[in-house]
């Protein structure tokens, strides 16, 4: 089954995101159903989104689930066979959704799609081995960021025990970990290069929050990286996979100590902290505090 406008959905899970969203909503167009998760749980957003867009319907989470879960709340929440998950501060280019239905046409078997990021500097995409970059035919991938990627819901739901995202995660690795999965129950991915999309990268919160933002970034990248390593190759290799960052994050947060910079210090302690926490085997806890 192709894609139509009609039988897909997308999904973007927001956190104080007010600033950069009604871009991301205005380049979809208002003929694609979207559901907005609200992680702010912020009902004056919820009014004014839906007030505005007749397309759009807010749904708010009551409290903060995180990306995975957030996304996991928005599938179950559509019925369509096809779910295009965003990020709040992507955009697409104008051509960006006829290309995605023109190339599904010519794909048979697909379970995640993506379009391309248009900066080539940072690829939103990991080769398979032995694939070869195309700039105009859909090609193979390992994996795809998750700031942009469409799930074939009708595919996905029909394999037993299927999972979409580990709501383990609460920020960061939950695509590589879903991507994972995928392929090995030797489902596709593939990148559709005529199809692209605009992403600010770190842009989706506020910027009056910016140091508490980069303190959970902190934080949530050392718990998902070793959570993710110790799911997939166990303690041991995870815990290989981490010891520089660990040694790293101990050396700067002295280093900083010592020469009062406050913000530098407080990053490498969530680092550490994520990363302990992560090993001691506790859970993604850490929420932003504004």
């Amino acid at each position: 089954m192709s894609i139509t406008r009609q039988n897909l959905s997308v999904i973007i899970v927001s956190y104080r995101s007010d600033h950069v969203i009604k871009n991301c909503i205005d380049s979809i167009g208002s003929e694609i159903e979207i559901v907005v998760i609200d992680n702010s749980n912020n009902f004056e957003f919820k009014k004014k989104i839906e007030l505005e867009y007749k397309n759009v319907k807010c749904i708010l989470s009551k409290k903060n689930l995180g990306m995975g879960a957030g996304n996991n709340l928005g599938i179950k929440n559509v019925n369509k066979d096809f779910a295009l998950i965003l990020n709040p501060d992507v955009t697409l280019e104008n051509n960006c959704v006829d290309e995605i239905i023109t190339a599904s046409k010519k794909i048979e078997n697909f379970a995640i799609i993506a379009p391309i990021s248009s900066n080539d500097k940072y690829p939103n995409y990991i080769l398979e081995r032995g694939n070869n970059f195309d700039p105009v035919r859909p090609f193979k991938v390992k994996s795809v960021d998750g700031y942009a990627m469409l799930l074939n819901l009708k595919k996905l739901k029909k394999i037993n025990d299927f999972n979409f995202f580990d709501e383990n995660f609460f920020l960061y690795l939950e695509n590589e970990d879903l991507c994972k999965r995928i392929i090995e129950i030797d489902e596709n991915i593939y990148i559709f290069p005529k199809s692209k999309i605009h992403h600010q990268g770190g842009k989706a919160v506020d910027p009056s929050f910016k140091n508490e933002i980069e303190y959970l970034r902190n934080w949530h990248w050392m718990w998902s990286k070793f959570y993710f390593n110790k799911k997939h190759y166990g303690y041991l290799i995870a815990l290989l996979k981490v010891f520089k960052n660990l040694i790293s994050a101990k050396i700067k947060f002295l280093f900083y100590l010592i020469t009062l910079n406050t913000f530098k210090r407080k990053i490498y302690e969530m680092r550490l902290l994520g990363l302990l926490s992560s090993m001691r085997g506790k859970n993604s806890y850490y929420r932003p505090k504004f």
